[in-house]
């Protein structure tokens, strides 16, 4: 689009955002090259608001916004500072990349990834059997589902059984993310259908917990995953990174959540507060890390409350069985599915017996 209006683009350094020194001198790039728009990602947002605004923006006109959904805590945040509107938009690379965005001139919902780009039909749908799909409700949260010229019909990847399931009525692209459309045809994401936290009989959005937190002043970066439990198959856990210079205890931050998490059973067992959080190469927070944590530091916890001679000594993915937990014990290691320990037995650590 750059190149087709005639504009410049201009990259702070080979590495984006993860380059040294770009947060720093951020508003004075803006200032240098009179940027009218800026590209962007929540966690490069909430670590710009970690620094001041030093400089003269106002040839700023919008912000986009992709790759994860902007806790509305750090759009009111962003928006006060810089008096600059944020504009979100939502894509993937197997829909080449755009799929909706808010329109920049006209009226944005706050939360909302906006309205569909022309060519892109999208349908929310819902799993009714081993095959059929019905499609949802005006407001009805399912899974978002994709087709326009960039989707390419019946397969993806070219791992054959990746592309099982991949599919809803042929040619829509299933993309693991939930959403809705309002009856205006707004198009809302509430979270992804893999980092669903499942507690018993409860449904809980991860979202719920990092918006909630990162309505703490000295919150940069929240989050939030689903731990093992052996009575409740996964409870709600956060990891949390601070804003540079500011300081908050874990009794703090467990004492906001319970406050400001509507939900009960959202509300986090476990909350720990981390240096950095593990980050992807776009700035979203990188949670199967976080999740490898989690597992080691909670089946550790278990063995040996046991009593049991094993510790976890490397947390995997296995294509069929999902994470796998490699535990070191006196003898060879030996790999065992995080899933299956959880769902064979009624005492998960039983196994080792």
């Amino acid at each position: 689009s750059m190149i087709a209006s005639g504009a410049h683009v201009v990259f702070p350094t080979p590495q984006g955002y993860r380059g040294e020194g770009v947060f720093d001198n951020f508003w004075k790039l803006v200032e240098r090259y009179r940027v009218t728009y800026m590209i962007t990602v929540p966690t490069a947002l909430a670590a710009l608001m970690q620094r001041p605004v030093n400089a003269d923006i106002s040839s700023l006109k919008n912000a986009f916004s992709g790759s994860s959904p902007l806790p509305v805590e750090l759009y009111n945040r962003f928006r006060k500072e810089t008096g600059v509107e944020i504009v979100e938009g939502y894509g993937l690379t197997e829909a080449t990349c755009l799929v909706s965005v808010n329109p920049p001139d006209g009226v944005k919902k706050i939360g909302s990834v906006g309205f569909m780009f022309p060519y892109c039909n999208v349908r929310i749908l819902t799993r009714q059997g081993a095959t059929d799909y019905r499609e949802c409700a005006v407001d009805e949260v399912g899974e978002i589902c994709v087709s326009n010229p960039g989707v390419f019909e019946g397969s993806t990847y070219t791992e054959a059984d990746k592309n099982r399931e991949l599919f809803a009525d042929g040619r829509f692209l299933r993309t693991g993310d939930l959403g809705r459309i309002d009856a205006e045809g707004y198009l809302f994401i509430t979270g992804r259908a893999k980092d669903l936290i499942i507690r018993g009989g409860h449904n809980i959005d991860p979202a719920i917990i990092e918006e909630a937190l990162m309505g703490h002043e000295a919150v940069g970066f929240v989050g939030a995953i689903g731990q093992p439990d052996a009575h409740a198959g996964e409870l709600p856990c956060a990891y949390v990174e601070l804003v540079k210079g500011a300081s908050a205890t874990v009794e703090d931050l467990m004492a906001y959540a319970a406050k400001h998490i509507s939900e009960r059973a959202a509300v986090p067992k476990y909350l720990e507060i981390l240096t950095e959080l593990p980050k992807t190469a776009v700035g979203k927070v990188f949670k199967p890390d976080l999740r490898r944590m989690a597992i080691t530091r909670t089946f550790d916890a278990a063995l040996a409350e046991a009593g049991l001679p094993a510790r976890v000594a490397l947390v995997i993915e296995d294509k069929k069985r999902g994470l796998v937990a490699q535990l070191a014990k006196s003898g060879p290691v030996e790999d065992v599915a995080v899933a299956s320990i959880l769902g064979q037995f009624s005492n998960p650590w039983e196994w080792a017996a």
